[in-house]
């Protein structure tokens, strides 16, 4: 349960990916989830949960490696202030330092303020869930005219694109990065929640048509997929 109360704030987006080493015993990777899923019953913490990518896809115009991230953890919290003091709660501490050091390999983080989502009203998605995240790194000289523009796409979207006429779309958050130390120059992202699996690929389609709105600014995109898992598989 969170610090704060919703109407005394704002609800956070954390995402971090993860890069597993290959050689990664699966007991202590097993242990790493659980230890980080066992921080959701933090105060601070809204809803968390940790899990196994089933896809990674990187898209971009440039030169850049494509980042093959394995893991995901996404967590929601009532403000800023909660995000900031999970990051040095000692559980957490130890759930990086215990267990992430000996097996991550690379990570990539980000940040947002999520509009109109409201936690106290929002359950957490459902195991079997599954959820989209797309990070975009703008062209260089796109980066501060056109954020605004693609904020605008994405709350049309919320309003109405995808989640009133496509009902396979549970659920939108967007926003713009606000901690770019870890984000590898990644600025915008939507999260997008689907009842499962199938519904995701069933919406391929009005996604791609979404991205097509906006693709001409875009360097480079990140694509993840996961499911919520159930207590007993993380």
């Amino acid at each position: 349960m969170a610090s704060q109360s919703q109407s005394e704030s704002q609800a956070i987006e954390h995402i971090v990916l993860f890069k597993v080493k290959d050689e990664a015993e699966p007991s202590k990777v097993k242990a790493w989830l659980d230890a980080l899923n066992g921080l959701s019953s933090l105060d601070q913490v809204a809803q968390l949960t940790a899990a196994p990518l089933i896809q990674t896809t990187t898209t971009t115009t440039s030169s850049a490696t494509s980042l093959n991230f394995t893991h995901i953890l996404h967590s929601r919290y009532n403000s800023k202030q909660d995000l900031k003091a999970y990051t040095i709660h000692p559980r957490h501490e130890s759930a990086v330092k215990d267990h992430g050091l000996l097996i991550v390999q690379d990570i990539m983080a980000f940040d947002w303020v999520a509009p109109d989502l409201h936690l106290a009203v929002t359950p957490k998605p459902k195991p079997g869930s599954a959820i989209r995240v797309s990070f975009f790194k703008l062209k260089e000289e796109e980066e501060e005219g056109k954020k605004s523009e693609i904020l605008g796409v994405l709350k049309e979207t919320k309003d109405g694109l995808l989640l009133g006429q496509q009902k396979q779309v549970s659920e939108l958050s967007y926003g713009e990065n606000f901690s770019p130390e870890r984000s590898r120059g990644y600025s915008l992202a939507y999260l997008a929640v689907f009842p499962g699996h199938r519904e995701l690929e069933d919406s391929n389609e009005e996604l791609g048509k979404l991205k097509d709105k906006f693709k001409d600014f875009v360097e480079s995109e990140v694509v993840v997929d996961f499911l919520i898992p159930s207590s007993s598989s993380v």
